[in-house]
C-alpha cells in the first residue's frame, strides 16, 4: 500500500530563495527514486495559528527573518510536542534551537539576534556567526552512533550553507542538559546539526541539504524526512 504524506513547508515562499525553488523538484525526485509520495503545502508563518494539525511532516524553511517569529515557533512546538516529523534547515535550524531554549529549557527570554538584536536583558541564543557562511561550503563532522550518522550515511561531509547566524556556544550546555543533542560540528567544533532523541524525526541542520548538487537528486536528509512523514501516515492507518 502506498501512503501520501501531507507536508507543511513553513515560511514565506519566494522565487528569489533558491531552496524554495528546488524543494518541489526534490520531493518529486524522492517519489521517483524511492516511491515515497508527499504533497507539499506552503504555509506562511503568519498563517500558522496555534499549530499544524493534519500534517504528517513539517519543514521549517530557510528565508528568515520570518514574517512572524511567533508563527514559526508555534509550528515547531506543535510538531515537537505532537511527534510530527520535523525538519529545519538554515533559518529553520536557528528557530528550532530558539523554540527549544524557550519552551523546554526554560530560557524564557531566549532571543534571536536577527529578530531581537542584542537587547539588554535577553538571552541571545542565536547570534551572528564570527564568519558568515552565506554562499559557502563547509565540513560537517557527524557524531558516531547518532541519528545524523544513520541518516547521512557518513561520518564527514561537505555541505552548502547560506547563513550568517548560528547558535551561541554559551548556551550549548543548557540546551544539551535539556535533552537536545548537537551531533554535527565543523572542524573547529561549531554546531551544524541538532537532533532530539526519542522523537520520530526531529532534525535541524544549519547547512541546506536542499542545495546539494544540481537539485535533481534528493540529499539523504531530505529523503529521510519524507520517509519519516510517510511512516507517520502508515502508522495511523
Amino acid at each position: 500500500m502506498t501512503f501520501t504524506a501531507r507536508i507543511a513547508l513553513v515560511g514565506e515562499r519566494s522565487p528569489n530563495v533558491q531552496s524554495h525553488v528546488r524543494i518541489p523538484r526534490l520531493l518529486e525526485a524522492v517519489r521517483e527514486r524511492d516511491g515515497l509520495l508527499a504533497e507539499a503545502y506552503w504555509v506562511p508563518t503568519d498563517e500558522v495559528g496555534g499549530g499544524l494539525d493534519g500534517f504528517d511532516g513539517v519543514w521549517l524553511l530557510p528565508g528568515s527573518p520570518y514574517r512572524s517569529e511567533a508563527g514559526a515557533l508555534a509550528a515547531i512546538r506543535s510538531a515537537r510536542e505532537g511527534g510530527i516529523p520535523l525538519l529545519g534547515t538554515c533559518g529553520g535550524f536557528q528557530h528550532m534551537v530558539l523554540e527549544y531554549a524557550r519552551n523546554v529549557c526554560g530560557i524564557a527570554r531566549a532571543a534571536h539576534a536577527e529578530n531581537d538584536g542584542e537587547a539588554a536583558g535577553e538571552d541571545v541564543v542565536i547570534t551572528p556567526l564570527a564568519c558568515s557562511l552565506a554562499g559557502h561550503e563547509g565540513e560537517v563532522n557527524v557524531a558516531p552512533g547518532s541519528s545524523a550518522e544513520r541518516i547521512m550515511g557518513t561520518s564527514r561531509s561537505i555541505e552548502r550553507f547560506n547563513c550568517t547566524f548560528g547558535p551561541n556556544p554559551a548556551y550549548a550546555g543548557p540546551l544539551e542538559a535539556g535533552g537536545l543533542r548537537f551531533t554535527g560540528h565543523d572542524d573547529e567544533g561549531r554546531v551544524r546539526i541538532a537532533e532530539l532523541p526519542g522523537h520520530p524525526f526531529y532534525f535541524a541542520t544549519l547547512f541546506q541539504p536542499e542545495l546539494a548538487g544540481d537539485g535533481s537528486r534528493p540529499h539523504p536528509v531530505v529523503a529521510a524526512f519524507v520517509a519519516a512523514a510517510c511512516a507517520a501516515v502508515a502508522g495511523r492507518t
